[in-house]
């Protein structure tokens, strides 16, 4: 068995029950002992699952509220960074045009001397 197998199960054990409990389903199940008639749980159950729909349908708006905040925030990044791309290559193109200048005045003051 490999070595680091079993301190991985001892960190993970003890939040099992606590994973299994949240990931067990929040509606109601048909239970045969219950004394309810099949009407009253399936008025139960569609309650159950509209509210689910509901908190969803909130759930989904809030969700694309952020990701319309996100999207603007990107394109305004986006901008800005396009802006200074352009400052960079300009900068860059004197630069290089100073250098080119710088040069062929080296070559002119070799050549005079």
């Amino acid at each position: 068995m490999a070595s680091w197998l079993i301190p991985t199960l001892k960190a993970i054990l003890p939040h099992v029950s606590d994973v299994v409990s949240a990931v067990r389903p929040a509606f109601t199940r048909k239970k045969a002992e219950t004394t309810t008639s099949a009407g009253d749980l399936l008025q139960q159950q569609i309650g159950e699952l509209q509210t689910a729909a509901a908190q969803n349908a909130d759930h989904i708006k809030e969700l694309a509220a952020q990701l319309q905040s996100t999207v603007a925030a990107l394109e305004q990044a986006a901008a800005l960074a396009e802006v200074r791309l352009r400052r960079a290559v300009v900068m860059c193109a004197v630069a290089m045009a100073i250098s080119v200048v710088s040069l062929f005045v080296a070559l002119a003051a070799l050549s005079l001397r």
